[in-house]
């Protein structure tokens, strides 16, 4: 005899607009409430068939519930880590519903039902039960045996061991298996449903729910692929970040995160030099500052930046600081410098815009030859009060044919500070910092000073500070 309860009706809708925790708390209590009613749900002895059915709806909307629940709890819980989120074991489960973790917890939506006689060979399906298969109901249901034809083949001896075991075991059923619908599409479905026993104790049929949860699983693989893909990009980003780290330390000055001593050194120069990160890309790799002694005596000082990211941002750095370094001992002066550093950007495979500052510091005269590039100007800090030097004429490197560098000079002084930086530390906030500034020992002092002072304000982009301190 068919079954007197089916499961049609249509999913409900949405929830509620409201806030995620006032979200969490209503699921907590529609859980309360049908756990209730699943425990008001008495099957007596006498093959209460409605009873029967309406247990079973129950227990798949306390699964249904657990699951929305777990999810609430990861949208609470924010971005996953880098080993993926994990879902937290529902609340609230009482001991006569099993834990929810126990089976697959199938999406809200429609449900099919059907019952398979085994002693009239009666079939009965519920009208939602055709449409979720697929079949057409003038075609009649499909027989227990003839059931396995709609599953996918990977899944038909899964579903035939589900249904063996409910038969001769007397196990319930509760599993998941794929189906080709008429059009071809794989589906998921979800199957819950217990054998129905004679006065004898013996199997007389075999009731069954069944949902379709592809919509779920595309969406739980979606979520998946998008955490791996999370993940993948994050240790890509850690490496690249590395290779980075390495680049900079094979090609940067060695003393860049400390400074020569007093009376030691290229011309006798007190030098210290900080690499500032962004707050927002710490893999930038396009920025520099070098300082080299040449033959002639004097000290070569430069800073500047590519624009450019990651790996590629590094090496355009070091093809451009190691051809800078070749001119400079070459004993070419600043201003001709840039011109060839333009030059050797305009005919790069890989084209980019550049700042550049390079000078020459004699130390017997104690003059700085410089010329810039798009570049912000050198400070002077004397005497407690700090000013800008005035930069002769140069546009970016790479942005024009045949550009032409001014060169300018300046007389230092001894206990002069000259501060080099690339974009990132504004020229006020430097300049306020000179009369504390005047009160550091050494080169490696004043860059601390204005390190910490920069930490202090957001980067979009990383930044160079390259001191330098006058001998008296």
């Amino acid at each position: 005899m068919p079954s007197p309860l089916f499961a049609d009706r249509p999913a409900p809708g949405p929830t509620e607009p409201g806030t995620v925790d006032a979200l969490i708390t209503r699921t907590r209590r529609l859980r309360g409430d049908v756990a209730a009613v699943r425990r008001d749900t008495e099957v007596d002895d006498d093959g209460n068939t409605l009873g029967r059915w309406q247990r079973a709806l129950c227990d798949l909307a306390v699964r249904q519930l657990d699951q929305l629940g777990s999810h609430l709890d990861q949208l609470k819980a924010g971005r996953p880590n880098e080993e993926g989120a994990r879902d937290r074991p529902a609340r609230d489960a009482s001991p006569d519903q099993g834990s929810p973790q126990d089976g697959p917890g199938p999406r809200l939506g429609r449900v099919g039902s059907g019952e398979w006689n085994l002693l009239t060979d009666e079939v009965s399906w519920s009208d939602e039960l055709f449409r979720i298969l697929g079949r057409e109901p003038e075609s009649g249901p499909l027989t227990l045996d003839e059931l396995p034809s709609l599953v996918f083949p990977d899944d038909q001896t899964l579903l035939t061991a589900m249904v063996t075991d409910c038969l001769i075991d007397g196990k319930p059923i509760d599993g998941e298996f794929r189906i080709v619908a008429a059009d071809s599409e794989i589906r998921t479905l979800h199957m819950m449903g217990e054998p129905v026993l004679d006065t004898d104790g013996c199997t007389a049929s075999m009731w069954a729910v069944i949902r379709d949860i592809s919509v779920l699983r595309d969406g739980e693989r979606s979520v998946r692929d998008s955490r791996d893909s999370l993940r993948r990009e994050h240790h890509l980003a850690q490496a690249e970040h590395r290779l980075v780290a390495e680049l900079h330390e094979a090609v940067l000055p060695a003393w860049h995160g400390s400074s020569y001593p007093p009376g030691s050194g290229p011309g006798a120069l007190d030098l210290a030099a900080r690499r500032l990160p962004a707050t927002a890309h710490p893999a930038t790799g396009g920025h520099w500052f070098d300082t080299l002694e040449l033959p002639c005596g004097g000290t070569l000082l430069t800073i500047g930046e590519l624009t450019g990211r990651g790996v590629a941002g590094a090496s355009s750095m070091a093809m451009l600081l190691g051809a800078l370094r070749g001119m400079a001992v070459a004993g070419i002066a600043p201003g001709a410098l840039l011109g060839h550093l333009n030059q050797l950007l305009e005919s790069s495979e890989q084209p980019a815009l550049g700042s550049a500052l390079c000078s020459r510091y004699d130390p017997e005269t104690r003059i700085l030859s410089w010329a810039q590039a798009g570049h912000p100007a050198p400070l002077l800090f004397r005497d407690g009060t700090g000013h800008a030097l005035t930069p002769p004429d140069g546009v970016l490197l790479g942005a024009t044919s045949g550009a032409a560098y001014e060169q300018a000079e300046v007389q230092l002084l001894p206990g002069d500070l000259l501060v080099l930086h690339t974009d990132g530390p504004t020229r006020e906030r430097l300049v306020r910092l000179a009369p504390r500034a005047a009160g550091t020992r050494s080169a490696r002092e004043c860059a601390q000073l204005i390190a910490e002072e920069s930490d202090r304000a957001e980067r979009a982009d990383g930044a160079c500070l390259m001191v330098v301190r006058i001998p008296g």
